[in-house]
């Protein structure tokens, strides 16, 4: 088993996100052949969903008014330092700092009228539950109840998080058999420097030995004597799809240089190509109390960049319509800037969210703010709704029912109603 730390990453609650790397294991004492046998004995009635998805998760709360509802006519203590641009939709603005994105708008939309709750986690936006219902209900991520309705075949998983564990990607009542393959906790930089060590020629090493491992094994008999989930485990790891999609050295170098510093943005499109369901990603730090528009100039462009590479490149491939993309965080960030820190605070009143492919209807702005972006304006919709909407464009029923640990069913999603604008 191999074990890799990622970097601890406070929030203004002081709570430190730890993520971690198993390679062979996944928590709990249970290993991944483990993990395979309960997941075959499990698994769900359902055929696997026909599209796929890639979570984007951005911590701490990303201001809405920065990036997708820019508010230009507001008062300047609202309105902020940043313009905004006209995007390739009519009369639909972003802002400045997010160009690529405002070019190919026509493959994207935005809902700027979501509510969401004032807790620092992902638990809300990845299972449709507050942190604090999931504490004793457990309900499962999106990407479990995916795994949960795969077949469970193939060497490939049906969940990966890479931005390790969380209550947001737990299974919750569905059970071990169904938490993320985490092969890197914190996104691109443990991806670059920490897959092995930090040196790329000894992560190669380590890759390598991978490779004489199996050619050992595989020379004195042993594979034949072990199970065909063990066998599975060992391929999946040692020299299967999704070892091969971890590893970017294959890609074209002008691929990289597109993806150069949000790497993580193309290990989600890579294991989308291997078959992987669900792809889970965060991106940047967005708790932003002081120096709101300091940090987001720094960020936006990456963010921006990783985001447009993205889907383009999906759009490129013929898979844009068959995989399902969504970017938010847990809340939006207050509309009035705090003048002394020159920074914007929690704000769950409203957000906004992007969203693409799966199908959707594309190159528009779903429901509005108010003129200060304090509130919906109109269309007022809750993240349940979004997750019930991209639910549905997977292929999957937000009111099929799994059973909780004492055998009670329980809907994947209470509140069921839809994104009617995206359908």
């Amino acid at each position: 088993m191999f074990t890799f730390h990622g970097k601890r990453q406070p929030f203004c609650d002081n709570i430190h996100r730890r993520n971690f790397l198993a390679l062979g294991a996944f928590g709990a004492g249970l290993t991944l052949a483990d993990q395979l046998r309960v997941s075959a004995a499990t698994k769900g009635t359902s055929t696997t969903p026909p599209k796929q998805a890639i979570m984007i998760y951005l911590p701490g709360g990303p201001s809405h008014i920065d990036m997708y509802d820019p508010k230009p006519d507001a008062p300047s203590e609202f309105r902020g330092e940043f313009k905004p641009i006209q995007t390739n939709v009519t009369g639909l603005q972003i802002s400045e700092h997010m160009p690529m994105q405002a070019k190919m708008f026509d493959k994207l939309s935005v809902i700027r009228s979501l509510v969401s709750v004032d807790e620092h986690s992902d638990s809300y936006v990845m299972t449709g539950y507050p942190e604090q219902v999931n504490r004793t209900v457990g309900h499962p991520s999106f990407g479990s109840v995916v795994s949960k309705l795969s077949d469970g075949t193939g060497d490939v998983p049906p969940f990966v998080s890479l931005r390790g564990m969380g209550v947001g990607t737990e299974p919750g009542y569905l059970g071990v058999a169904h938490r993320p393959f985490t092969p890197d906790g914190a996104g691109r930089e443990n991806l670059r420097a920490k897959f092995a060590t930090t040196k790329m020629d000894e992560r190669r090493d380590l890759l390598g030995k991978f490779d004489s491992v199996r050619r050992d094994i595989d020379a004195s008999g042993t594979m034949k004597g072990l199970d065909a989930f063990t066998q599975r485990a060992f391929d999946m790891i040692a020299s299967g799809t999704v070892r091969k999609a971890l590893d970017l050295k294959n890609e074209e170098p002008r691929t990289l240089d597109r993806y150069k510093g949000v790497e993580t943005f193309l290990t989600a499109r890579r294991l989308i190509e291997a078959g992987v369901g669900c792809v889970t990603l965060s991106y940047g730090g967005w708790d932003t109390h002081q120096s709101n528009f300091k940090e987001l100039k720094k960020q936006l462009p990456n963010y921006d960049r990783g985001v447009a590479n993205l889907i383009q490149d999906l759009s490129d491939r013929g898979m844009l319509d068959d995989v399902v993309v969504v970017a938010w965080g847990e809340f939006g960030r207050s509309p009035k800037i705090n003048t002394s820190d020159a920074g914007r605070d929690h704000w769950s009143p409203v957000m906004s969210a992007m969203v693409a492919g799966g199908g959707m209807k594309m190159g528009q702005a779903i429901g509005a703010s108010s003129a200060r972006g304090e509130y919906p304006k109109d269309r007022p919709y809750k993240v349940p709704n979004v997750l019930s909407t991209l639910y549905r464009a997977m292929g999957i029923d937000s009111a099929a029912t799994f059973p909780n640990g004492s055998g009670r069913p329980m809907y994947i999603l209470d509140e069921r109603d839809l994104v009617t604008e995206l359908v």
